[in-house]
């Protein structure tokens, strides 16, 4: 059994529907960067990689077996740094790069508290800035309500904090012990 014609006006309502979409769509995206853009992110992102390489690696890296507590910010930080330099290299022709606005300003602010985070982490233990990271980043740059913003740091640092202190028996530096 086939299916009845669309009459002719829904035809028309769905084209104009998806016109204006379109049309919505296209005031929305963001200013093109093209290549430079694209070669200064590349760069960006391996100075972010090979820092937190060498931070991570004064944490100690330990073991497979036994991890330090700089094993996987190595790993990340090392996988930051290759994809960047494949970018650097292959995505110079990429034409889907953004020009940068005041919102990139974000991302800056980002990487500045997580640098913090990892200069702090020594020195106070893992409760406070990890505390500190998680609001900034909820309330200040994601513009979440103070409840929210509360809610989700705490139980995302008590989540942590058990995971890597107990689940993984990774040896952070912490304040509380429990």
């Amino acid at each position: 059994m086939s299916e009845p014609a669309a009459h002719p006006h829904t035809r028309d309502i769905l084209a104009e529907i998806e016109a204006e979409v379109a049309e919505e769509m296209e005031e929305d995206r963001p200013t093109p960067g093209g290549p430079v853009y694209q070669t200064v992110g590349a760069l960006v992102g391996l100075a972010i990689g090979l820092g937190g390489a060498v931070l991570s690696f004064g944490y100690g890296l330990g073991s497979l077996s036994e991890p330090g507590p700089g094993l996987w910010p190595f790993v990340v930080s090392v996988v930051i740094a290759a994809l960047s330099a494949v970018l650097l290299v292959a995505g110079r022709g990429l034409t889907d790069s953004e020009a940068f606005t005041r919102s990139s300003l974000l991302a800056v602010a980002g990487i500045v508290t997580f640098v913090a985070f990892g200069l702090l982490l020594p020195l106070t233990g893992f409760e406070i800035p990890a505390l500190a990271l998680c609001v900034i980043w909820l309330k200040f740059l994601g513009g979440e309500s103070w409840r929210n913003t509360v809610v989700i740091s705490v139980v995302t640092v008590a989540a942590f904090y058990f995971l890597f202190l107990y689940g993984l028996r990774i040896p952070l530096p912490h304040l509380i012990s429990l």
